[in-house]
């Protein structure tokens, strides 16, 4: 019996032996597998490129603020409006609450690089320096010249930036500054058009002036172009009034020289350190819609009337200002989205100021860019020409929930982001939407 049991364990042992070998052969029905088959996905990544997808990576954005001088306050809002916007990014990993779809990748965490550029051009340059050695693949302009002495080196360094200013000179010829405002022209045409809607005065034409700041941004709409512009609308073109970006006194003679040439509509661009004393000028003088002397105010973006109608009240009556960022008192969902944010982030330390919507608004430009590239190469290792060039220039009818007037799109040659202006003007103390007009193109590109 011994015997064959022995027997039996051999020939079991030579089967188990031929089955092993059968099925090492790797032919016929004898080669399955529970492994699911390889993909296009899974075929290319080796175990050393998925880890190295995991490993932690962080991207900045970014730039220079204003942080000293007459844009300060302005500027600080927008730092503000970055650094929560970040925050909230880094904690939800999309876009924005209406852009569950647009995700950032979970090992990609975004930081704010910034310096305090003192709205002047040699420390800008300086700083971009530094920050672009630190790793900065963005960058953001404070005020006109900043991004004048800025606009060569981003298009030889191929890197895109966003900015506050909405200078002319970004589009004649095109550079990599990515506006989020209307230029200062369409602006200035968008005022003008509105006006002439309710001209009546069938003996004569309207008369224009420009009631400007004395510096680089109230200079903008001073051009060829713009007075072109306003008289083939209709206008009789007067001339222009300068007035100091921060008056140290009223400005009397200038608002006196618009009564003495009848002026009907003045067209400005100022900051509101200079807009709210030019209307208390006015007002005392008897100046404005509903005053003695009948004229209109129409000032460009950086004046803001949701800084000025709680400043001025129902003194700021009738002045309008194009281009800006929807009212906090709006239902858009992107202000919401806003005050969300800081009711989570600074719940005692709330900003106010409108620029805030800035922040977001350039921040969240800047991350899409970042994350559009990133959907291309490795977000470890992305150059500024990446994101410029697969981030930037791929942005495509990107929702701001509505702060701006319409959605950006950009493209190359194509830094100006939205296609309409949105006015708004002062009644009763209060902001009142009047609608939005298409861009001119008063400027070519």
């Amino acid at each position: 019996m011994r015997r064959v049991k022995s027997l039996w364990a051999i020939l079991f042992m030579i089967a188990l032996a031929l089955v092993v070998a059968v099925s090492g052969c790797g032919g016929g029905d004898a080669t399955t597998t529970t492994a699911p088959a390889p993909t296009d996905t899974t075929a290319g990544s080796a175990p050393t490129d998925t880890a190295a997808a995991a490993e932690p990576v962080t991207l900045y954005i970014g730039g220079t603020f204003a942080l000293t001088g007459p844009y300060a306050e302005d500027c600080a809002a927008v730092l503000a409006g970055y650094q929560d916007y970040v925050k909230w990014v880094n904690d939800n990993k999309i876009l924005a609450p209406w852009y569950s779809d647009k995700t950032i990748p979970k090992n990609v965490t975004f930081d704010v690089l910034w310096g305090d550029d003192a709205l002047a051009p040699d420390k800008t340059l300086t700083i971009y320096d530094d920050l672009k050695s630190k790793g900065l693949l963005t960058e953001r302009v404070s005020g006109s010249p900043e991004g004048m002495a800025l606009k060569d080196k981003l298009m030889g360094d191929k890197i895109g930036a966003t900015s506050q200013s909405s200078s002319p000179a970004y589009l004649n010829p095109p550079g990599n500054i990515f506006t989020n405002a209307p230029i200062y022209t369409d602006q200035m045409a968008a005022i003008a058009e509105w006006f002439l809607k309710g001209w009546t005065d069938t003996s004569r034409k309207p008369r224009v002036a420009y009631l400007t700041a004395d510096s680089t941004l109230g200079r903008n709409l001073d051009i060829p172009e713009m007075q072109a512009y306003l008289e083939k609308l209709g206008y009789e073109f007067v001339g222009a009034q300068y007035v100091p970006m921060v008056p140290t006194a009223p400005p009397t003679t200038q608002l006196a020289w618009l009564k003495e040439n009848k002026v009907d509509l003045a067209l400005g661009l100022m900051i509101n350190p200079g807009s709210q004393p030019t209307i208390k000028e006015a007002v005392r003088l008897g100046m404005g819609p509903d005053q003695a002397y009948k004229i209109t105010f129409g000032f460009g973006y950086p004046a803001h009337l949701q800084v000025f109608a709680p400043a001025m009240g129902e003194q700021g009556n009738g002045v309008v200002v194009a281009g800006d960022f929807a009212a906090w008192e709006s239902n858009a969902e992107g202000v919401a989205f806003a005050n969300e944010m800081q009711a989570k982030y600074r719940p005692n330390d709330k900003v106010t100021h409108v620029m805030y919507l800035c922040g977001i608004v350039e921040a969240m430009t800047q991350v899409e860019a970042l994350r559009l590239a990133s959907t291309q190469v490795d977000p470890a290792k992305l150059t500024s020409a990446d994101v410029l060039e697969k981030g930037f220039q791929q942005i495509k009818d990107l929702s701001t929930g509505g702060i701006l007037v319409t959605n950006l799109t950009y493209g190359p040659g194509d830094p100006e982001g939205v296609d309409e202006v949105r006015l708004q003007q002062v009644q009763g103390g209060k902001i009142v939407e009047l609608g939005s007009y298409p861009l001119r193109g008063i400027v070519p590109k």
